[in-house]
């Protein structure tokens, strides 16, 4: 509270006028003496006296969904059409098994002819771009209010994000991709079984899981996460893309259409990788038990334990049972390839990893160049790996992405960035050449592993080190519990974008949508020829990444218009206008001998730059004053009536306790 003799408050210059002068003197024995008087009109001034725009945009701390008071419900539109859509797809596979088989191999064969140049191209820029935001100014910028914690430490943090993204893929992937690459090296480089092709094969596995791959999610989960955390917006995909169509029209069929694409594409990519994830847990069995070749009955109950394993997990939510899984799956993963490292090639594998990771830089506009141009060769292998890898990670990264926002909350766009993005790529790295180099190096001195099929490499591998009875084990409970963790928290986010984007969503329907997820594994599993329903699936996933790219592409410029007028970045814009213009005015006006005072300033009266208009958002402050309930605003006109009201009754000091709070600008 000011006291007569100071200054007016001037904390939101350039936005607040001038306060009402009250300069008259009251006569009479009921009225107070002139100083009483002023002051108790001053009193009222300060509570009442609010500017138009009571929160400059550029004072918003930011503005979580929570505080915004929505209240959620299931959309019945968006849940039953996407019910409707799954169930007819296992009527497909059940009923024309064959056909779905034939149709999605035409399609897939057609999307990587004529738009694989368009994944190669967009996994760069994607890199490019969440580089860029994540290192340049705006990597200042928090998920969240100004002043929020992390809801999650780093390490749970990081294995949470960790067991979502891929971790089922680097176990299924971790020895048999390498040793594939080695035998056969990707066109038009090195000699195959070379130590020259052990290098060029972990640089080519790297780029297919290392930085382009998680930049896919960073996107998707940088963005979610930025507009319910910092925004107030519902956390759905549609919701990225209000700077580019405004609120109403993400609520609205456009916005309601990409929800539905979305529960889609998580629901296939989820259960394709359960399908993967039992093949692989059902070849372990049978190494450990010695029983033969399982039956599909196995295989469907192992299904059926699995998902009914991560919807108890997710049903009990983030924080408790996905945290526990995923802090558990770290460690066993991390005692898995500690002893594979200690026991394995240790020297080669320290060899190995500082010069994968120079290859990598020096094969990279290599493997960004290759095209479907340079030969038949070139597009085979294109469309049986790179392309098949952008596509993968374009269709998982709603779910991912979404999960990621999720447990994302208070850190900085930067500290996003570095672990979304380097960290598990420098785990990828690691993990790969721990896994990697021991197959490559058992197949040289004559091992006989074999790649196909893929789920049996690392088993081969453990079988030729120490104990591989209990690794074996191990793996097979780290596959399982990988798998948990992904479908649980796919299964969070089919629910949440059923229900309007409900942070926890209701168990019903995150129960509905991972016995789906079990369902259509277990059905297209065992119908078609060969596992020809699984791999129509997989096919399916990857069809649906092609729209979902584009969406991408527009997602970044939507991203982009939200972060160029967040509160942080305008702040700074002000600043450096404001010195800009002080300075130059100062110098013209008094040489050297001058300050700096904020004052109120009209711009409109000289030709010095300023803020451009169309970069501040109001919208923002809008949601903001509406969340926290800003008091009523007395008009100026009658602060004095007011003031002269409260006098009648003599002069009595205002209690703090009872006075509202006018909400502050600083």
């Amino acid at each position: 509270m000011e006291t007569p003799d100071e200054k007016p408050d001037d904390r939101s210059a350039g936005h607040t006028p001038p306060r009402p002068r009250t300069d008259a003197v009251g006569t009479g024995a009921n009225r107070l003496p002139t100083k009483a008087t002023a002051t108790a009109r001053k009193i009222v001034r300060d509570i009442a006296a609010v500017p138009p725009r009571s929160v400059h945009p550029a004072l918003v701390p930011g503005v979580s969904v929570e505080e915004t008071g929505r209240t959620y419900r299931t959309d019945p539109l968006v849940f039953g059409v996407a019910v409707t859509l799954v169930v007819s797809f296992i009527a497909w596979g059940i009923f024309a098994g064959d056909n779905l088989s034939g149709t999605t191999t035409a399609v897939l064969g057609w999307v990587v002819e004529y738009f694989g140049f368009f994944f190669t191209t967009i996994a760069t820029i994607v890199l490019v771009f969440m580089l860029f935001v994540g290192f340049s100014r705006y990597g200042r910028i928090p998920l969240g209010r100004d002043d929020e914690e992390p809801e999650f430490s780093m390490f749970s943090w990081i294995s949470m994000l960790f067991a979502a993204g891929m971790g089922i893929g680097l176990v299924f992937w971790g020895a048999a991709e390498p040793l594939t690459f080695f035998e056969n090296p990707p066109p038009g480089t090195v000699e195959a079984n070379t130590l020259e092709a052990m290098h060029t094969a972990q640089a080519q596995v790297l780029y297919h899981w290392g930085p382009q791959a998680w930049a896919f999610y960073a996107l998707v989960g940088g963005a979610i996460a930025y507009g319910a955390f910092r925004r107030g917006r519902t956390p759905l995909i549609s919701s990225i893309f209000a700077p580019l169509l405004g609120e109403g029209r993400t609520a609205g069929p456009l916005g309601r259409t990409i929800d539905v694409f979305a529960i889609i594409v998580t629901l296939f990519g989820t259960a394709a990788s359960l399908g993967l994830g039992a093949l692989q847990i059902g070849h372990g069995v049978e190494l450990v038990s010695g029983i033969g070749e399982l039956g599909n009955g196995v295989l469907i109950a192992v299904i059926a334990l699995l998902t009914a394993c991560f919807i108890a997990s997710a049903v009990s939510g983030v924080s408790k049972g996905i945290r526990a899984l995923s802090n558990i799956n770290a460690v066993m993963a991390l005692v898995l390839a500690f002893f594979v490292f200690f026991v394995g090639p240790t020297m080669l594998i320290l060899n190995v990893i500082p010069s994968i990771a120079v290859q990598f830089v020096g094969d990279l506009p290599q493997m960004i160049a290759r095209s479907a141009s340079q030969g038949e060769e070139a597009q085979a292998f294109l469309s049986s790996w790179t392309i098949f890898y952008w596509a993968w990670w374009i269709s998982w990264s709603p779910f991912v992405g979404m999960f990621i926002a999720k447990i994302s909350r208070g850190r900085t766009l930067r500290q996003f960035v570095s672990v979304v993005i380097l960290v598990p790529s420098a785990i990828s790295l690691v993990w790969f050449a721990i896994f990697g180099s021991t197959a490559i190096q058992q197949q040289m001195d004559g091992a006989g592993l074999t790649v196909d099929p893929p789920e049996e490499v690392l088993f081969g591998v453990l079988e030729n080190l120490p104990f591989p009875l209990i690794t074996s084990v191990l793996l097979i409970l780290l596959i399982s519990i990988f798998f948990i963790t992904g479908a649980d928290s796919s299964s969070l986010v089919m629910g949440t974008l059923s229900q309007q984007g409900r942070p926890e969503p209701t168990r019903w329907v995150t129960i509905v949508w991972g016995s789906l997820v079990g369902v259509i594994a277990a059905v297209l599993l065992v119908t078609g020829e060969e596992g020809s329903g699984l791999k129509s699936l997989q096919n399916v996933t990857i069809i649906a990444a092609l729209p979902f790219a584009i969406i991408m592409a527009f997602m970044m410029v939507a991203f982009m218009k939200d972060l160029r007028r967040d509160p942080l970045i305008l702040r700074e814009r002000y600043a450096k206008a404001a010195v800009r213009h002080s300075v130059m005015a100062g110098l013209e006006e008094y040489g050297d001998d001058f300050a700096l005072v904020a004052v109120e300033y009209d711009h409109s009266e000289d030709d010095l730059d300023w803020i451009d208009e169309s970069t501040v958002d109001d919208s923002l402050a809008e949601v903001y004053e509406a969340a926290t309930e800003a008091i009523d605003i007395i008009p100026p006109t009658d602060v004095d009536a007011v003031a002269d009201a409260a006098l009648e009754d003599g002069p009595v000091a205002p209690d703090a306790a009872d006075a509202p709070e006018r909400p502050r600008a600083d």
